[in-house]
């Protein structure tokens, strides 16, 4: 019968990063452990996912796999050179597994030893003002934690693990493998225990072997004062817990946050735009207007044009490594009255008279044209 996919036996895409085989593998691996699934061919479908996993975790043995598929291990890989792939890396095993077995070396690493875990992301949307003043937040994260019944060992309370029965306790197997050279002897990881030389004879009932359980966990998060839209913060050990004793891993939050339909934010300054009339930018006014921290009181000159800029230093967001504050600038826009009655018609008429006749008489500006015109004299 051919051989699956080693990509669809794991259900991964071809392009997955190593990241994404390991976590696949790990999920596979406890589903059809002989020891926890029963089925008839959950021992099959285990030797097929770690199989898979062997070749596509190792950066040679994938490309080979790319090249050739499965003929790159069976000694029928193509390449013209009549050694079945041996130009590649491992057409019988790879160059790696013939020095380990000339040589009693195995350059595998011990599966027992402490591992990290692995490290998770999470996205928080937040409100414009709880970015700009900080909040706390609590989240619930889907994610596996250490079992509370057998605390990770996987095995009931009150039992042990046995020595693996495969691989008699060393972890390892070895593998006859006919080559151009004869017949060569490789080490491979145990299909059995998965190299750590122990099986559990009594998997617990909670977590069935896994020594990990999946929970919802409630986890509280501090927002920083001045975050910006995706920005991140590390939460340590807020991760995946470690393997064989091995540290969590960390919690990355990373942060979006919400328009505000008052203030447009540019780095840690922010813009407000100021509609007046166009009587309060030909004459001038004090115009009361909003801040992140409150009502200030902003003078327009006389004679300001639509488009001018006004800067309110310190009047920003706070920089979220402490670098001081942004500022506020106000853009002022002058509205144009869409709609006039016949009264404010004959004003502006009288206005636009006054300015044509008086233009050529003196070099009074236009702005002082309309004060005096607005004021009534």
């Amino acid at each position: 019968m051919a051989k699956k996919d080693y990509y669809d036996v794991l259900g991964v895409e071809k392009n997955a990063t190593k990241d994404d085989i390991k976590r696949a593998y790990r999920k596979l691996s406890k589903k059809y452990h002989p020891d926890i699934n029963k089925d008839d061919d959950a021992d099959e479908k285990f030797k097929e996912v770690t199989e898979a996993y062997d070749v596509l975790y190792d950066d040679e043995k994938r490309a080979q796999y790319d090249r050739f598929g499965h003929s790159a291990f069976s000694g029928g890989a193509g390449g013209g050179n009549g050694f079945g792939g041996f130009g590649g890396a491992s057409g019988f095993g790879g160059f790696e597994d013939i020095f380990s077995s000339f040589f009693g070396g195995s350059r595998r690493m011990d599966p027992n030893a402490p591992r990290r875990g692995d490290d998770l992301q999470y996205t928080m949307t937040v409100e414009f003002d709880e970015a700009v003043f900080g909040a706390t937040k609590t989240v619930s994260i889907k994610k596996e934690i250490l079992c509370d019944v057998c605390d990770g060992v996987g095995a009931q309370p009150g039992t042990s693990k046995k020595t693996c029965h495969t691989c008699s306790g060393t972890g390892q197997v070895t593998v006859e493998q006919n080559t151009p050279f004869g017949k060569i002897h490789t080490q491979r990881t145990c299909p059995t225990c998965g190299g750590t030389g122990e099986e559990i004879e009594h998997p617990c009932n909670k977590c069935h072997g896994a020594g990990t359980i999946t929970k919802n966990v409630e986890i509280e998060v501090t927002v920083p004062e001045g975050i910006d839209n995706g920005q991140q913060i590390r939460l340590q050990g807020q991760g995946e817990p470690g393997i064989n004793g091995g540290p969590a891993g960390d919690l990355y939050i990373v942060f979006r946050v919400k328009p505000d339909n008052r203030f447009e934010r540019d780095g840690d300054d922010v813009h407000y735009e100021l509609p007046i009339t166009f009587s309060q930018a030909a004459l001038g006014d004090e115009i009361e207007i909003p801040t992140l921290k409150g009502k200030v009181s902003l003078k327009v000159p006389g004679g300001t044009q639509s488009g001018r800029k006004f800067r309110l230093r310190e009047q920003g967001i706070k920089n979220v490594n402490g670098f001081g504050y942004g500022d506020q600038i106000v853009t002022v826009k002058v509205q144009t009255p869409s709609k006039l009655s016949e009264e404010e018609r004959d004003l502006f008429r009288k206005l636009s008279e006054l300015n044509g006749q008086t233009i050529k008489e003196s070099n009074e500006s236009f702005t002082e044209k309309a004060k005096r015109f607005f004021k009534g004299e």
